[in-house]
C-alpha cells in the first residue's frame, strides 16, 4: 500500500493568459521567487517537489532549465523527494542522465524520482537542433533503449559495454551509484500503449495529467491491462495525478483569485472574446458554479470541496498528487491546502 503524498509543482515559468495554464498568476518569472516557494513547500510539509522539463515555455519563452533547478533544490532542501515531470528524453544522452541522476541521488541522500518520458514539444527540439522522431512508437523505442542504458550503468559493478539499439557504450563507468538500490524509482506518464507497456515492464510509478475523473478511470484500466499482459499487478505501481489546484476559504475567495488571473490576461492584451464566457460569468458573480471544464479537470473549491475531490481519486488508487497551485507565486493556496486539507489524509 502506497502512502498518500502531496507534491508541489515548482513554478519555473510564468504563463499569464486566458488558458489559465499551470502558472496563470505568475506575471514574470523570477528565479529567487521560484526557489523560495519550493523551500516554503518543504517547510509546510509537502512530500515532493517537481519541475517541468522544457527549453522554451511560457511568457517570453522563459523557463529555468529543469536539471539545474533540481540540483539547486537538492542542495537547499533536506527531506522532500525530487523529480522532473516528463523528463524530455531527447534533451540529454541517457548515459549522461545516468551520471546526473546518480549524483543527485547521492547529494540528496536518496531522494530522487526518475520520471522518464518521450517528450511532447517538437518545436523546442527543432529550435535547439535536437533529434526528435515524429511517432510516439519511435520515440518510445529510443526511451526504452535509453532506460536500459541508464539501468546498466546504475546496476553494473563492472565497466559497461553494450551495443544498444540506439545508444552504445564502451567501458563506461557510473560511480558512485545511486543511493537508492537497486535504483531510484522509475516513473512513466500518460496512456499511450507504448508508454503503458514500458511502465508495466520497468516502472515503479505512473502519472496522469489532469484529464478528469472518468478519463483517469479509463486510463487506470488500460494500465491494469498492460500490467496483466506481463504478469504484474498494477497495485505494485505508485499512481499519481498531476493537477492544477485552486483553493480558497469560500466562493468569494475563488472569484478573487480567478479575477486576478484574468486581469493579468487582459493586461497582456488578451482580447475579451478569448476569455471563457462561463469563467467570466463566475468571476462576475453571475454564476454560482465554476465552468464544467475547469471543475472536471482541476482540484477546485473550498478546503472541504477539495478534500472530497482528493478522496474520489484516492478511491481510484491514486496516492500521489502533483499540484500546480494556480495562485502561485502567492502562497495562500499552498498554505491553505497544507493547513486544512493535507492533514486529513496523513496516516
Amino acid at each position: 500500500m502506497h502512502p498518500v503524498q502531496f507534491g508541489f509543482c515548482v513554478p519555473i515559468f510564468a504563463h499569464p493568459g486566458p488558458r489559465l495554464f499551470r502558472t496563470p498568476n505568475y506575471a514574470q518569472l523570477d528565479a529567487a521567487t521560484t526557489l523560495a516557494m519550493a523551500r516554503a513547500a518543504e517547510s509546510l510539509g509537502y512530500d515532493s517537489l517537481w519541475v517541468a522539463d522544457h527549453l522554451m515555455l511560457g511568457k517570453d519563452e522563459a523557463i529555468l532549465e529543469g536539471w539545474t533547478v533540481l540540483a539547486a533544490l537538492g542542495g537547499s532542501t533536506q527531506r522532500v523527494k525530487l523529480g522532473m515531470i516528463h523528463q524530455g528524453h531527447f534533451f540529454r544522452h541517457p548515459a549522461l542522465v545516468a551520471k546526473m541522476a546518480a549524483t543527485l541521488d547521492q547529494i540528496t541522500g536518496g531522494r530522487f524520482i526518475y520520471f522518464v518520458d518521450a517528450g511532447y514539444g517538437k518545436r523546442e527540439h527543432v529550435c535547439y537542433g535536437l533529434f526528435y522522431p515524429d511517432s510516439m512508437e519511435e520515440r518510445m523505442a529510443h526511451v526504452v533503449d535509453g532506460l536500459e542504458t541508464t539501468l546498466a550503468l546504475w546496476q553494473s559493478a563492472a565497466p559497461v559495454t553494450r551495443p544498444g539499439q540506439f545508444y552504445a557504450l564502451q567501458d563506461a563507468v557510473c560511480t558512485p551509484k545511486p543511493v537508492q538500490q537497486p535504483h531510484p524509482p522509475i516513473w512513466f506518464g500518460e496512456a499511450h500503449p507504448a508508454i503503458l507497456a514500458a511502465c508495466a515492464r520497468y516502472g515503479q510509478g505512473w502519472n496522469t495529467v489532469p484529464v478528469g475523473y472518468h478519463e483517469v478511470t479509463r486510463r487506470i484500466g488500460l494500465l491494469e491491462e498492460a500490467c496483466a499482459a506481463v504478469g504484474r499487478s498494477a497495485r505494485d505501481l505508485e499512481k499519481s495525478l498531476e493537477s492544477q489546484i485552486l483553493i480558497a476559504p469560500d466562493r468569494d475567495g475563488l472569484r478573487g483569485q480567478l479575477r486576478a488571473m484574468l486581469d493579468l490576461a487582459r493586461a497582456g492584451d488578451t482580447p475579451a472574446g478569448e476569455i471563457d464566457p462561463g469563467l467570466a460569468a463566475f468571476v462576475a458573480g453571475e454564476a454560482d458554479d465554476l465552468p464544467a471544464h475547469l471543475a472536471e479537470t482541476w482540484l477546485a473549491g473550498t478546503p472541504d470541496e477539495v478534500a472530497a475531490q482528493v478522496q474520489r481519486y484516492l478511491d481510484l488508487g491514486i496516492t500521489h498528487f502533483l499540484l500546480w497551485f494556480m495562485d502561485a507565486p502567492d502562497r495562500a493556496g499552498l498554505e491553505l491546502f497544507a493547513r486544512e486539507v493535507a492533514p486529513r489524509f496523513r496516516g
